[in-house]
């Protein structure tokens, strides 16, 4: 029994390996966001000033281990057995929930998660145990309940704080500095950068080392004594350091920046290690427990009251941990894809919107706007236009390819580093992840990011991040609730069960989430087009861009096309669904295109923008009306096979795959000219639409006389016709397609 439950605590740190990787994705956002949407240093510097936040506080740090231990759960009332179900069942719940938050780029709280679901396994177990003992016990000598309480109410309270005080002193910080904050600097710049300075430290003091093993309990007794004298000290000698540091051409908020980094990564580290590995450790130190009686105490009789005790992390799980967290935030490309969540979110620019539209959203905008509108109508003119002067975008100081100015990074990490050090000195724990994402998104509403053209799209993605992270409550507590129950009643076999389900899970998410990342991979040539400043070469990648997505198409349609008229006659219902569920897929693709060429038109020279931005958009126009015919085939074709209709008739198979295979030889002869950027054969290409689409015509007529004879079915020649009638759409909008593109290309 000693080996299996050995076996366990071992699976339980291979666990918590997997499970250091997706936190680090979550929560590289919370310190990674403001540096990376700045540009304040290169990609390099900036993983490197984290990696190294990270290390220290992951080994300086001991942590909040106690959550793990006895946070949630009473352990004297619970068996060794009891405890090693529950968090077996955690740390399988939150590897895969995480990983889902992640593929999905979606921030949450590794916080919450872990509450919830030592919450939901522990009430399972509670459950059990009332009932086993026939009322004996009680919920309130099981449960804790005061920490999900506690986090419960930090949801409510750090999201409306951050999102206020983000606003408004981004709102100010503008008005004194302005985009065009050069100027300005000699003036503020160094009582700013002492702020800003002295309340990381602050930060650093209060939240990242106050749990640190590294710190004695004299050092902090100190610390905490003298607090408003370290304040003053830091503030007084940050402010003249930062006054040498403008003088000598250093731009003091880069350093604001990267500090700021720096002491988040860190405070992340020390405090949020406990939702990765308390949970092993906890299982270890039971483990221990259990073996010093040395096989004399069964594991259904031993009481966990050992571990009421306080958290000694040995120092080698904690350089180990610092160790994974670092490998996983350079290799780990979901990190990447949630902090580009957060940027997408808050970047000054328009652009391509990650999140679509929704209700809720819609009316927020239109009711702001209308408040808007009606306080700015009692406000004097002289006022509203000084402050558009102040919010002049045309003046930005933007680093190459920054979603957001070193203004706006500065106030967003000092901000959230004070927070979160004022929520904790108040012992209110206020979520990082909470904080640091509202904090950016109140800021990037007070600079004015989110214009009519953005706001609605920018709001869906807010809300559906919040929505996340209550749902992440929720699902944590039920999916851990029915893991430990049935690994309670299935023992061993149920482990294997749900460890084998978890592999698949997470294997499966991976392959998904790699697949997907390829579809959204922005070509090399949007990449030139929107960083070039000749309008020459703009205009050669607009059209290399251009020729590669109209062969796509091209190339998508005849495929479709294909399967889906096969699929009818074949009468294969799996193949017409997939059609439709790609048709989807493309629509969505050809949105984001136009969105691209709308921004690369804006690359063009004035004297040719019209008449090229012209030919672009009928293209477009032309390639979405394809796509649009293709599903208007394809849908009754599914829905006649769906029913179980009558297929149709050897005479218009035969008639009709004659033609669909004309149809699929000229859209690829399209395609090639295309890609080739050749029209010598165009005029024959128009001549050959020209007569498949008679033919087409020509088999229409002959449908029409099969009906007036009354030899088929009408629901199968209502069909047929709508094939037929669609097939002459894709092939004219083709031929029309093709016509575009040679004027788009031509000189």
């Amino acid at each position: 029994m000693e080996t299996f439950y050995l076996l366990l605590v071992i699976f339980l740190f291979i666990l918590a390996i997997f499970d250091l990787s997706v936190g680090v994705s979550n929560d590289a956002v919370n310190f990674l966001n403001s540096a990376l949407g700045s540009k304040a240093a290169s990609f390099k510097t900036i993983m490197i000033i984290a990696a190294v936040g990270i290390f220290a506080g992951a080994t300086l740090s001991n942590g909040m281990m106690e959550v793990a231990r006895h946070g949630i759960y009473q352990p004297q009332y619970f068996y060794f057995s009891e405890i090693m179900c529950i968090l077996v069942a955690v740390m399988l719940t939150d590897v895969v929930l995480l990983d889902i938050f992640n593929s999905l780029g979606m921030p949450t709280s590794t916080t919450v998660s872990l509450v919830f679901e030592l919450l939901g396994g522990t009430v399972a177990l509670a459950l059990i145990k009332i009932i086993n003992t026939e009322g004996a016990l009680q919920f309130g000598d099981l449960l804790n309940t005061d920490k999900a309480l506690t986090v419960i109410l930090a949801i409510f309270v750090s999201v409306a704080i951050a999102f206020f005080f983000g606003t408004l002193v981004q709102y100010l910080s503008r008005m004194l500095f302005t985009f065009n904050y050069k100027p300005r600097m000699k003036y503020f710049v160094a009582v700013f950068g002492g702020i800003a300075t002295t309340s990381i430290i602050y930060f650093m003091l209060i939240k990242g080392l106050k749990d640190t093993t590294f710190m004695s309990g004299e050092v902090l007794a100190w610390v905490d004594q003298n607090t408003s004298k370290i304040v003053w000290g830091c503030f007084i000698s940050s402010t003249f350091i930062m006054q040498i540091l403008h003088w000598c051409k250093v731009n003091v908020f880069k350093i604001v920046v990267l500090l700021g980094t720096f002491a988040l990564a860190l405070a992340f580290a020390g405090n949020d290690l406990v939702n990765f590995i308390g949970v092993p450790l906890a299982g270890y130190a039971a483990y221990l427990d259990y073996i010093s009686y040395g096989g004399t105490v069964s594991p259904d009789g031993l009481l966990m009251t050992s571990l009421l005790g306080p958290a000694k992390t040995p120092w080698y799980f904690l350089i180990a941990s610092g160790l994974v967290m670092v490998i996983a935030l350079f290799t780990s490309k979901k990190a990447h894809n949630v902090v580009k969540t957060s940027l997408d979110l808050s970047r000054q620019s328009d652009g391509d919107e990650a999140f679509g539209t929704s209700p809720v959203a819609r009316v927020l905008v239109r009711t702001c706007s209308n408040m808007s509108s009606s306080i700015l109508s009692v406000v004097p003119e002289s006022v509203k236009q000084w402050t558009d002067k102040r919010f002049n975008q045309d003046e930005i100081i933007l680093e190459k390819g920054a979603s957001f100015d070193l203004i706006r990074a500065s106030v967003n990490l000092v901000l959230a580093g004070l927070l979160i050090a004022l929520g904790t000195s108040l012992k209110l724990p206020l979520s990082t992840t909470y904080v640091t994402f509202m904090v950016a998104m109140g800021s990037s509403l007070a600079d004015r990011a989110w214009g009519r053209e953005s706001a609605v799209y920018r709001i869906t993605g807010v809300l559906s991040v919040i929505g996340g992270w209550f749902i992440t409550a929720g699902a944590a507590f039920l999916i851990c609730f029915i893991v430990a129950t049935i690994i309670h009643f299935g023992g061993t076999a149920a482990i294997l069960a749900m460890v084998g389900l978890a592999i698949f899970s997470l294997v499966r998410s991976n392959i998904t989430f790699n697949k997907k990342a390829k579809k959204e991979t922005v070509s090399p040539t949007v990449k030139k087009l929107m960083v070039t400043e000749d309008s020459d070469v703009a205009l050669d990648l607009f059209r290399e861009h251009t020729r590669n997505e109209l062969e796509s198409v091209l190339a998508f349609a005849g495929e479709k096309f294909d399967k889906s008229v096969h699929g009818f006659m074949n009468e294969n219902l799996r193949d017409l669904r997939k059609v439709l569920a790609a048709i989807e897929e493309q629509k969505f693709h050809l949105r984001q295109v136009k969105r691209i060429g709308t921004l690369g038109v804006t690359q063009l020279d004035r004297a040719i923008a019209v008449e090229k931005g012209l030919y672009y958009y009928q293209g477009n126009d032309f390639a979405s009306e394809i796509v649009f015919s293709l599903r208007r085939m394809t849908e009754p074709c599914k829905d006649h096979i769906d029913n179980n209709f009558k297929p149709l008739s050897d005479a218009q198979k035969d008639e009709f795959g004659k033609m669909a295979d004309e149809v699929i030889t000229f859209i690829s002869r399209c395609m090639l000219e295309i890609k080739r950027n050749d029209y010598t054969a165009f005029d024959q290409l128009v001549e050959k639409a020209v007569s498949i689409s008679n033919a087409l015509t020509q088999l229409k007529k002959n449908e029409l006389k099969r009906i007036q004879g009354q030899s088929g079915s009408t629901k199968v020649s209502m069909v047929y016709l709508n094939m037929i009638q669609e097939t002459q759409n894709v092939v004219s909008f083709t031929s029309n397609l093709i016509k575009v593109s040679r004027k788009f290309q031509m000189e």
